[in-house]
């Protein structure tokens, strides 16, 4: 339905030096699926305040997401949406990254200072996967792996609140993979509004798992649920800072850039992207055992190996590619 609207919104992707396909692709994809999520949980029923908020403020999002598809805002203005939307959120539910959890014996408590550490990991994250969003799948697959990480981790017995939203969003996904990876019907992409939301929703329900009145993850694996995205994001935005640029500047040098460049194929890419998220999960649940100051240590030792790494293999391919991988910024 929302394929015949995409002309008169202006919701067409158009290819240009910083996207290679073919053809004018309609961006209606985030769209549908945050639709399709909004009337499942109506057909559900009431999910809690918190999930109703929490809709409320991704719709918002989502119309920021489809401005941003039209009309290329800034960086800017984005940014100080994202924000409001945070912290309605926070000043609506009281629910905020307060506490880490106990920590080698030690129960570390954030205070107040969690509500800023909270702005940044949600706008960390929702930006984590408009970044990854570069190749058919891979942002929708990346949310299908954290979702199914929420559910390995979470300790909740039964479905209620935030983890039916998810399960309602991996479902709403699936025929959206299907339509971006060709299978199904002409090709669709997610667009901002899209990965924007993704991005959000996880967001706010590691949160509220991890910092509600009975939690029911812990701190630490809620990052394993989205390594990928927050080791990519965190590689490419330190490397661009150490550059003296924008860490906001748009280049080809996130992962899935580079194994195309090293000769996979988009869909080889797909495939080994989404083993090395499954890979990092594994990885988390063996580290789960050990305790959360084990967990955050291997966490942020894995974080460090992959930005070195990635920066090597950034180098070495700025020396030898004749392709454009620094763009000039649009921004």
């Amino acid at each position: 339905m929302l394929r015949k609207c995409a002309d008169a919104l202006g919701l067409i992707d158009k290819p240009n030096e910083r996207k290679l396909h073919i053809g004018s692709v309609p961006l209606i994809g985030g769209l549908a699926i945050f639709m399709a999520v909004l009337n499942g949980t109506v057909y559900y029923g009431d999910l809690g305040e918190f999930t109703q908020k929490l809709l409320g403020t991704a719709t918002v999002l989502a119309i920021l997401g489809a401005l941003d598809d039209r009309d290329d805002l800034s960086v800017r203005s984005r940014l100080f949406v994202q924000t409001v939307a945070i912290l309605t959120m926070i000043a609506s539910t009281g629910i905020y990254v307060h506490r880490l959890g106990h920590v080698f014996g030690t129960e570390v408590d954030l205070g107040w200072a969690g509500i800023p550490v909270t702005v940044i990991a949600v706008i960390g994250l929702l930006n984590a996967f408009n970044m990854m969003d570069g190749i058919d799948g891979l942002a929708g697959g990346l949310s299908l792996m954290s979702i199914g990480s929420i559910f390995l981790f979470n300790n909740q017995i039964g479905l209620q609140g935030v983890t039916v939203l998810v399960l309602l969003l991996a479902v709403a996904m699936l025929p959206f993979m299907l339509t971006n990876l060709g299978l199904l019907g002409r090709k669709i992409f997610m667009g901002d509004a899209g990965s924007m939301v993704l991005g959000y929703l996880l967001a706010w329900t590691l949160i509220q798992l991890s910092q509600g009145a009975q939690p029911t993850m812990s701190s630490s694996d809620v990052l394993w649920c989205v390594a990928l995205p927050v080791f990519d994001t965190l590689a490419v935005m330190y490397r661009r800072m150490r550059e003296g640029a924008s860490p906001f500047r748009p280049d080809r040098g996130h992962i899935h850039h580079m194994l195309m460049r090293a000769g996979l194929g988009p869909r080889r890419t797909l495939l080994a992207l989404l083993m090395l998220a499954g890979g990092f999960t594994f990885i988390g649940n063996l580290t789960h055992k050990l305790g959360p100051g084990v967990n955050f240590i291997v966490f942020g030792g894995l974080s460090i190996i992959y930005t070195v790494t990635m920066a090597r293999v950034w180098n070495m391919q700025t020396k030898t590619s004749h392709e454009p991988i620094t763009l000039r910024s649009t921004t």
